[in-house]
């Protein structure tokens, strides 16, 4: 199948001449005819598989041209990063078509966007948080969509989204068209659907195991952080083959510490994209690896999720990924669009475990490479990595900074007060020997005889 067979009109095809695209994805041809009907559809795709083309395609063949300012299609997405790069694929499709379509996100000036709003909206791409501020400000109106579009849904409630997600849809109107699209279908991301989505198509292209065969995958046994330094700056010296590398990280600490080192032999060749950074240094990072300017990036899983970061030559894991599933994102951002890509994965001791889940996802055994001679094994460890030793009744052991004091402790118990219920007013008069009432004239008198 090729794009002519789908049936869209001449601004799109055009537009597709443009990006050299002409045979759709498996995603773009399974969820054309489904979204183009106006059902609700669930997608269950891996990343890179051409997603926002698969919803973007006939939500906007079927878009008329209206000059009402008040959206009618909604997408939203987890992250700031996603929003730029939505808006970014549906401006490509929308070349000559005239759409006005727009990106909101939390970390910038609100007061900016609603004066954006107020302009007038066809398409709106947003990260949940914001689009409820704007939607409480009264500046958007949301009673015109008529397709709401949620992509990486799992990303969305990995992240806690689920309560904003739910107060979005009190917000929107009844009927509409819901479209989802997630890597992964867990308990939350099923929960979600049979809450709010109406007797929805489900279209899957691999399940999440699934490894794509254009990925050649290959690990390394190393064990500590600094031996995984030298193995990787063993790596990174070969500019040819390694000609745009995505490390990722476990977390944020670990992203900043990796960059110190390496920033000491690839200064000019390196960026890094965590949530501590701000907006403007991300997506900054992000285009200067997109572009070519920096040929390393460094990402942690959330940051890297659903970015589409074409010819990665390898996707590299510094750290292996807690759980398997997170792997197959990983990976996903190599090889996309049906290119070769290559994966690596470092695992020390502590991590083996994780790998053998991964490969029982997989269903298949990564390649154990042996480390090269020329990389230095080092014996110096990190915090996380040193032994952890437990001591008893050491009275020299540092204390605790974060645990509350004796004056806690005091106030707590000084401050606590026993529930009497009714027969407080019993005690009360035993021990005052008070009349019940003013007018108790036998009370008062029984007390004078005694």
């Amino acid at each position: 199948m090729n794009f002519e067979d789908l049936n869209l009109n001449t601004p799109l095809y055009n537009a597709l001449d443009d990006l050299g695209f002409t045979t759709p994805t498996p995603i773009q041809e399974q969820a054309f005819n489904v979204v183009n009907s106006g059902k609700d559809m669930v997608g269950i795709a891996q990343t890179g598989t051409g997603k926002t083309f698969a919803y973007m395609l006939p939500i906007i063949k079927n878009l008329k041209y209206s000059t009402q300012e008040e959206p009618r299609v909604l997408v939203l997405v987890p992250t700031r990063e996603l929003v730029v790069q939505v808006v970014d694929e549906i401006e490509k499709l929308s070349k000559y078509i005239n759409n006005r379509v727009l990106g909101v996100y939390g970390g910038t000036n609100i007061n900016t966007q609603k004066q954006a709003v107020a302009q007038g909206i066809d398409i709106l791409v947003a990260t949940p948080g914001r689009l409820y501020d704007l939607a409480l400000s009264r500046v958007l109106q949301l009673k015109s969509i008529q397709k709401l579009v949620i992509d990486e849904v799992d990303v969305m409630l990995d992240l806690g989204f689920r309560h904003q997600l739910i107060n979005i849809f009190d917000i929107l109107p009844s009927r509409r068209q819901n479209i989802m699209f997630s890597a992964t279908m867990t308990q939350d991301v099923d929960a979600l659907i049979s809450d709010f989505f109406k007797s929805p198509q489900r279209v899957s292209i691999a399940i999440s195991g699934t490894p794509l065969d254009n990925i050649s995958q290959t690990r390394y046994n190393v064990p500590n952080f600094y031996t995984k330094v030298n193995l990787l700056e063993h790596l990174l010296y070969d500019t040819e083959t390694f000609n745009r590398v995505l490390i990722f990280v476990a977390y944020k600490r670990m992203a900043d510490r990796l960059f110190e080192k390496l920033d000491e032999t690839f200064h000019d060749e390196l960026c890094v994209i965590h949530s501590n950074k701000t907006q403007n240094y991300r997506l900054r990072s992000i285009e200067q690896f997109r572009n070519g300017d920096n040929r390393i990036l460094i990402a942690t899983d959330v940051m890297a999720r659903g970015l589409d970061i074409d010819n990665v030559s390898h996707v590299i894991n510094f750290d292996t990924p807690l759980y398997a599933e997170n792997y197959m994102h990983r990976i996903g951002r190599t090889g996309r669009a049906e290119r070769e890509g290559k994966s690596m994965v470092f695992s020390t001791k502590a991590e083996q475990e994780s790998i053998e889940g991964i490969e029982t996802l997989m269903n298949m055994e990564i390649p154990l490479l042996e480390i090269p001679m020329a990389v230095k094994i080092s014996t110096e460890l990190i915090e996380e990595e040193r032994p952890k030793i437990k001591e008893r009744n050491n009275p020299i052991k540092r204390k605790d900074e974060d645990a509350p004091g004796p004056a806690f402790h005091e106030k707590s118990k000084k401050n606590s007060k026993e529930n009497l219920g009714g027969s407080y007013k019993f005690k009360i008069a035993a021990k005052y020997k008070k009349p019940k009432t003013r007018g108790d004239k036998n009370y008062n008198k029984r007390n004078k005889r005694k």
